[in-house]
């Protein structure tokens, strides 16, 4: 089995599990931050890894486009080419699809586009999505989904996710074709339920995933403007009809309090962009006690601030930004000269900020793993 529980919690449907990898165990809930084009932004490898990071999530849709996920392929992989030695997840390629809403079109082969870089034609089909993560090498490869957006009618939603199902079916039996003889060195392929914000249209998309076999559930069709409490309304509705023992992991979330509510709901895995993106405009992350546990089932932001530290009432503030955090910024720098080098815009600023906050989004992992 490629996941298996340790712990539940008694309070919660919050669980602690392990996910196994061609390149290494995943310990679950588990964050992932975001190398878009083969990078943490402003980061390294090995610097990332120093951190703390045991995953990162790969941009399928930039790396084919740039520098081309062939080019990858014959450089040894994605993982040579970055030097990061742990796993990689890739997503399908499906958001951006629904962010180039106005330079694609949808049909049944795939999503036709035209590159953000220059204006060339390509087509995306379910099979060239697991043929470029393959390429790629990636640990685990996201099958291609319309990711909806939001408002949108029912009727919309609901020939979307029949859609996204039969991508799925495609990007299933294309999977199984390429990985009969890998073995042990085998990709784990997970599928993504949609379904906006209906619950009935929610429940038959995980049932026609499960009917197809996937080694994890993936929430999509979240974090695309809807409110907090919709996005937990998604969750509620889908988690009570995935597979318990596989991994569940839930797109594009979030913010700290969002991530420990999806625990709470039984989610094991998060990606944003939140983190590095606030990092580079000076909000920074703390947690408010130096406490090890969280209460899991408990949703409030109460246990952290955020700090803009461009202010200027930490133009003299001599403190770390955190005096309990062990990351290389919070050691080594004060608050006072992390604004000055926003001042001057110096990118040691954006360094030294993504470090801190990607440590933040890690520590609370450990927190909430050690909570339950």
């Amino acid at each position: 089995m490629s996941f298996k529980i340790i712990k539940k919690s008694k309070k919660s449907s919050a669980r602690a599990g392990e996910i196994r990898t061609k390149h290494g165990i995943i310990k679950t809930p588990c964050f992932m931050p975001i190398a878009t084009a083969g990078s943490v932004k402003s980061l390294d490898s090995v610097e990332i890894k120093k951190i703390g990071a045991q995953i990162i999530l790969g941009n399928t849709y930039h790396l084919y486009l740039r520098p081309g996920d062939e080019l990858i392929k014959k450089l040894d992989g994605l993982h040579k080419f970055m030097n990061w030695n742990g796993p990689i997840l890739t997503d399908s390629g499906g958001y951006q699809v629904f962010s180039l809403a106005k330079i694609r079109k949808i049909s049944e082969k795939g999503a036709e586009f035209k590159s953000h870089i220059d204006g060339s034609l390509h087509m995306l089909t379910p099979e060239k999505s697991i043929e470029i993560q393959q390429n790629l090498g990636s640990d685990i490869i996201m099958v291609l989904d319309e990711c909806a957006p939001y408002p949108a009618t029912k009727e919309y939603i609901n020939k979307s996710l029949e859609l996204t199902s039969r991508w799925a079916e495609r990007c299933k039996i294309y999977f199984d074709k390429k990985n009969k003889t890998l073995g042990k060195n085998k990709s784990l392929l997970f599928g993504i339920v949609q379904g906006g914000t209906y619950k009935d249209l929610r429940e038959e998309s995980a049932r026609q995933l499960i009917e197809i076999g996937f080694d994890g559930y993936a929430i999509g069709g979240v974090s695309v403007g809807e409110p907090s409490e919709k996005m937990f309304k998604a969750v509620d509705w889908t988690v009570p009809f995935l597979p318990e023992e596989k991994p569940r992991y839930l797109m594009g979330v979030g913010k700290p309090e969002e991530i420990v509510g999806a625990v709470a709901r039984g989610i094991d895995m998060f990606d944003c962009v939140i983190p590095t993106r606030n990092a580079r405009h000076g909000t920074l992350y703390k947690f408010k006690s130096k406490s090890e546990k969280l209460k899991v089932h408990n949703t409030n932001k109460n246990f952290y601030e955020l700090l803009h530290i461009t202010n200027e009432k930490f133009k003299n503030d001599k403190k770390p930004i955190d005096k309990n955090c062990g990351c290389f910024t919070c050691q080594n720098y004060s608050r006072a000269y992390l604004r000055h080098l926003f001042g001057a815009k110096e990118l040691l600023a954006l360094r030294l900020a993504s470090i801190h906050n990607i440590y933040f989004y890690l520590e609370l992992m450990k927190r909430i793993r050690s909570s339950v």
